[in-house]
């Protein structure tokens, strides 16, 4: 990888506190953008300009990439050379006049409270591994954490006298309740399922794979679509649709916006609102279809 993008990663992981998916995630598209510069004969990146980065974006277009992918990488191409700038490697940012295309935003996916409880209901609990897939169930949809802060967490990290987990950095964390199915679930896991999974004692992430290590993203996503295959849930289900589900149902049972914005972690609450125009059309389609005048 070229040194400066080397660099800007760290900078983003040690100055800025980026998380480590965000941090991946500018590498990728840098590496991308990369690989294209050279292609067209540039092979150092303080001397890319406006029109080799216009190039890329319409290469990108050309691909069919989404608005939000080429938004992605004009961001990250843009917070790059902002960081060369300020280290006096370019004399301007060659992305600052750039437009973001216009995304059209989607609605978040959401199961029904229903489906939800037959995919927690499918885990059997006489196994380790299942007690372990019960608890990040169980504590994923109680929570509403992004999968990379489920695998992330400590056992440290999990309070089960106060009922809250820990999530986050230690820059920046936040408090988060949990019910007490989600109480139960757990402890069950640490007091019975994680010593019969974990091959070194001294090992701190909550929750492991069959081999003892850490659980990944993908390891997760596996064990999440096995389960609704067995709940017969048709829908492409994700590990953020029970995100997503988590916020769209405090608050269609009437929690307040900042706390949900406070527990999702969202730095801006017009992020949050989407949950409420969710619900509205919700209510919308139940009213058009039981109100005998509608």
């Amino acid at each position: 990888m070229d040194k400066a993008i080397t660099e800007f990663a760290n900078y983003l992981r040690n100055e800025k506190q980026s998380s480590e998916n965000t941090v991946l995630s500018y590498i990728r598209d840098l590496k991308g953008f990369r690989v294209f510069i050279d292609s067209c004969g540039v092979f150092d990146l303080t001397k890319v300009n406006y029109t080799n980065i216009m190039a890329y974006i319409y290469e990108l277009q050309n691909q069919k990439k989404a608005g939000a992918t080429v938004s992605r990488n004009i961001a990250s191409i843009r917070s790059f050379y902002n960081f060369l700038l300020k280290k006096g490697d370019v004399a301007e940012n060659p992305a600052t006049n750039l437009a973001l295309p216009k995304i059209e935003k989607k609605m978040p996916e959401v199961l029904t409270l229903d489906k939800v409880e037959r995919l927690l209901e499918q885990p059997q609990t006489a196994e380790p591994k299942g007690i372990r897939d019960k608890a990040m169930l169980e504590l994923l949809y109680a929570t509403g954490i992004r999968v990379s802060e489920l695998i992330s967490l400590k056992v440290s990290d999990v309070n089960l006298s106060l009922e809250y987990i820990r999530c986050g950095t230690e820059q920046r964390s936040r408090i988060i309740p949990i019910g007490s199915q989600a109480k139960a679930a757990l402890k069950k896991y640490i007091d019975k399922g994680r010593s019969g999974l974990i091959m070194a004692g001294e090992e701190q992430v909550l929750f492991v794979n069959c081999s003892g290590n850490p659980m990944t993203r993908q390891g997760f996503w596996k064990i999440i679509k096995c389960y609704a295959k067995k709940a017969e849930i048709n829908e492409d289900i994700t590990p953020h649709m029970l995100r997503h589900s988590f916020a769209a149902h405090l608050i269609e049972n009437g929690a307040d916006l900042k706390s949900v914005q406070e527990m999702l972690g969202h730095s801006d609450i017009s992020t949050t609102q989407i949950y409420i125009k969710l619900t509205n059309q919700k209510l919308k389609s139940v009213y058009a279809k039981a109100h005998p005048r509608a």
